[in-house]
């Protein structure tokens, strides 16, 4: 992929994994009105994944059968490690292509990989498989989501230079978290002359509503300024950012991030300075570093809602809202899947895209909120 094509590409991308939700369904006239303002706006880039629940049905109702299909671009994810077999792997293709109706895709990915599982896309031949469907027309441009080291992803980039681009997570509270290696990955991807997508600029919606001594700082250099704002454009400002994810749930999200991403100016010095500033804060931070990306959910034993869990302690370990904690903990941790009915199975630790050590997060959580 040239570094024309991804200059010409608009800076914001529709993460379509949190969709905004009508009871337990997801409120599809307002997803239809956020794809409706996000293409009217002059942006196209829409992203789901075959493991996002009912994801890709609700982007053909609300995306492909309601706009022409060269008024948009459209990215899904293959995930190898909720495939029993290579033919059951390469199936999930075909029933992305039914789910969306989409015809094609734009861009489509290997889904997440990392160190324990990466070696399933080999055995099962899905680099190969993925670059069959791209010489029938069915995918234009190829690359995979990304969740591990930097050594891990020269690797990959260096046995396969056949990708077209690669997805990464980054945002500035991470950027130089050894957990998470932003900032070491982005530079090898850039290294190997690879356009990025950015996922999780805003860290599953932290960066949003950050500590309040952040809040303070982004708020007296630009009171007009959301604090979703200050990670978006953070991730946008890099060099050879193809686009960049939001997860949005809602409209005024959506209209947030349109009043700024519309027109979009890189973060200029004083504004760097500020997030400097908030970088050094937050690595003080007691908070889980969660972004509730759900993975860790279906396959618990136990049916323990860990992010919303982790949410509950949030409250207290970064705001000092007990009540609030207390409050949410109830709601969240019924009988019988609390965080001590935590077994120590470790299963969502080995499907954690942070990494997290979560029985020992689990443990803290019933210690303090139990």
């Amino acid at each position: 992929m040239s570094d024309e094509f991804w200059k010409e590409t608009p800076k914001l991308g529709f993460g379509l994994m949190r969709l905004p939700k009508k009871g337990l369904l997801t409120d599809l006239k307002q997803m239809e009105q956020m794809v409706d303002r996000f293409l009217e706006a002059g942006f196209t880039y829409f992203d789901t994944a075959f493991v996002y629940g009912t994801s890709e049905s609700d982007t053909r109702k609300a995306l492909v059968s309601r706009h022409p299909r060269e008024s948009f671009t459209l990215a899904t994810k293959l995930n190898a490690r909720m495939a029993p077999t290579e033919k059951a792997a390469k199936n999930q293709f075909y029933t992305s292509l039914k789910r969306t109706g989409a015809e094609y895709f734009d861009y489509y990915l290997l889904h997440s990989l990392m160190e324990n599982n990466y070696q399933r896309y080999e055995k099962f031949h899905l680099w190969d498989f993925v670059a069959e469907q791209k010489e029938k027309g069915l995918i234009k441009r190829a690359g995979f989501s990304f969740h591990a080291g930097p050594e891990l992803l020269d690797k990959l980039l260096t046995e396969h230079p056949e990708a077209d681009f690669v997805q990464l997570q980054i945002n500035y509270a991470d950027w130089e978290n050894p957990a998470v290696t932003s900032r070491a990955n982005y530079e090898v991807a850039r290294r190997h002359g690879k356009p990025v997508v950015i996922m999780e600029p805003v860290k599953g919606g932290r960066l949003a509503d950050p500590p309040e001594e952040v809040r303070r700082l982004m708020k007296e250099c630009r009171p007009e300024m959301s604090c979703a704002s200050w990670a978006i454009r953070f991730a946008a400002s890099l060099d050879g950012v193809l686009t960049v994810l939001s997860g949005m749930s809602n409209l005024a999200q959506m209209e947030d991030n349109l009043s700024y991403m519309g027109s979009f100016q890189p973060l200029d010095t004083e504004e760097r300075q500020v997030i400097r500033r908030a970088q050094e804060i937050l690595g003080a931070s007691a908070a889980i570093p969660c972004t509730a990306c759900h993975y860790c959910v279906p396959g618990c034993p136990k049916g323990i809602a860990i992010p919303d869990i982790f949410d509950a302690a949030n409250c207290r370990l970064s705001g000092g809202q007990m009540a609030l904690a207390a409050e949410r903990y109830s709601a969240a941790a019924p009988e019988g899947h609390r965080a001590s009915d935590c077994i120590g199975c470790r299963q969502c630790e080995s499907v954690c895209p942070q990494h997290l050590k979560i029985t020992e997060h689990l443990k803290k959580c019933a210690e303090m909120l139990e």
